[in-house]
């Protein structure tokens, strides 16, 4: 299954989603390929890497894209918007697909604890979804809510 996790810039909440996601598919052994975008480009926040090398996963690689940057953009099996859409306005994705979305509060410009209390949650998000693709399911918004416990 090819996931896409949008974002508004592509600079945190998103990148940690990819790299949570990835790391559960290659423990857990599920073929996910992975992929996140936005609607702007920006950079990857310092912030956002130090936080994810702090649990070992780096994000040194990483760069902000647009959706059209990403390898076959039309042709994902799940979307997962993780933008707080009372605060940001998330990329729509108007091809055909399962979306899902939760929303993570943006950690920008707040103490490193806020960044990892953000890190932590999608993580458990990420968790639950990959354990629930393994099992051949796809959860519900709400479910990935509740797994991420925000």
């Amino acid at each position: 299954m090819r996931v896409l996790v949008l974002c508004t810039h592509n600079s945190a909440r998103s990148q940690m989603a990819e790299a949570w996601l990835r790391h559960f598919a290659r423990e857990l052994g599920v073929a996910l390929e992975v992929h996140s975008a936005g609607t702007e480009k920006a950079f990857v926040k310092e912030e956002a890497k130090r936080v994810m090398a702090e649990v070992g996963l780096d994000l040194s690689g990483h760069f902000s894209k647009t959706l059209l940057e990403v390898p076959d953009p039309w042709d994902f099996g799940l979307v997962l918007t993780v933008c707080d859409q009372a605060k940001e306005a998330c990329p729509a994705y108007p091809a055909r697909t399962e979306k899902r979305h939760v929303s993570f509060p943006d950690p920008t410009g707040k103490p490193l604890e806020e960044w990892r209390k953000v890190r932590d949650a999608l993580g458990r998000m990420a968790r639950f979804l990959v354990e629930a693709l393994k099992e051949g399911r796809l959860p519900s918004d709400e479910e990935l809510r509740q797994a991420a416990r925000l």
